[in-house]
């Protein structure tokens, strides 16, 4: 039976409604011309081991955010797991993340996964995903051409590369924008934290970012990336490219806490898609033993970055 509503959270509905009203009337009287606003893709780079109810809302929340300013039009989401080279601690191999990303945005109009960086050898950093990206979308480039080698790879389900080539077809044809889309990276609180930890970041990569392309931070109710951003003079220097949007319902979902319920037999059902929960189930993907994975190896970025700081100190 569903709980009876308080007359307090009618009200808060009501006045939300209210609200609502008076922001819209000001753009019904001076409507913003579509073809003026800035077009935009969200990329999100990341883990995704495995991915998350969490993960899916962060683009719902930025897409809000984005089109109610009435300069943005966000007309794609792009999920970009990382490879296999970037060597953390318990990431199950790229093909698992990435079928369990393309179960999880099945059913989705506008998000997708795309598999250029899973498929690079070596760990790929991020702003050069964000350039891959930002060139594809320069040049025009609609088609997939990441598909191909995917069936090349050992252990890949022929229905992971068909349901590219069979779902693209489908979508329909967006209009010629009078400008290239821009990228932007979505990303939560904690990636702009991470900012600050010394060599997972060339300090060159983190204005490119936020200069030449954008974030989109997910923030909590009581976070304190303002300050971070405050404290960081990068950061400060670039701050109109960089959008908070706070998540004001509370959610703790984190991939980390997914891993440990499923090492102790706990379930997970409603924090992930109940597709990716049965892919789990089926392959038997986090364990003991899977969590023991790349244990004692460092972190690519972090083994890469300071080698090229001694490198550089060294011939000073």
């Amino acid at each position: 039976m569903a709980a009876r509503r308080s007359s307090s959270e009618m009200l808060d509905d009501n006045n939300i409604g209210i609200r609502g009203l008076h922001l819209d009337q000001p753009r019904q009287l001076l409507p913003m011309d579509s073809s003026k606003k800035t077009e935009v893709v969200l990329l999100a780079c990341g883990s995704f081991n495995p991915i998350t109810n969490m993960h899916l809302r962060l683009f719902e929340l930025a897409k809000d955010y984005l089109n109610a300013t009435g300069e943005y039009k966000v007309i794609k989401g792009i999920i970009s797991p990382v490879g296999d080279a970037y060597k953390k601690k318990g990431l199950i191999p790229a093909h698992h993340r990435i079928i369990m990303a393309e179960l999880a945005t099945k059913n989705s109009h506008w998000v997708e996964v795309d598999t250029w960086e899973s498929l690079q050898k070596e760990w790929v950093e991020t702003v050069k995903v964000l350039r891959h990206h930002q060139e594809k979308l320069a040049t025009g480039s609609r088609s997939h051409p990441q598909s191909s080698p995917v069936l090349e790879r050992p252990g890949r389900k022929r229905k992971w590369a068909d349901q590219k080539q069979d779902s693209s077809p489908q979508k329909p044809q967006e209009p010629k924008p009078t400008g290239v889309p821009r990228v932007k990276l979505l990303c939560g609180a904690d990636l702009l934290e991470s900012f600050s930890v010394p060599n997972l970041w060339k300090m060159e990569d983190i204005t490119q970012i936020v200069a030449n392309f954008g974030l989109i931070c997910v923030t909590r109710a009581g976070s304190d990336a303002q300050k971070f951003i405050y404290e960081s003079d990068v950061l400060w220097r670039h701050q109109s490219n960089i959008h908070l949007v706070t998540e004001w319902i509370t959610n703790d979902i984190s991939s980390t806490k997914i891993r440990r319920a499923l090492r102790r037999g706990q379930s997970i059902r409603y924090l992930v898609p109940d597709l990716v929960q049965e892919y789990i189930e089926e392959h038997d993907l986090y364990n003991s033993e899977s969590e023991d994975r790349n244990a004692g190896v460092t972190l690519a970025p972090l083994q890469r970055n300071t080698a090229e700081a001694k490198h550089n100190h060294s011939t000073r």
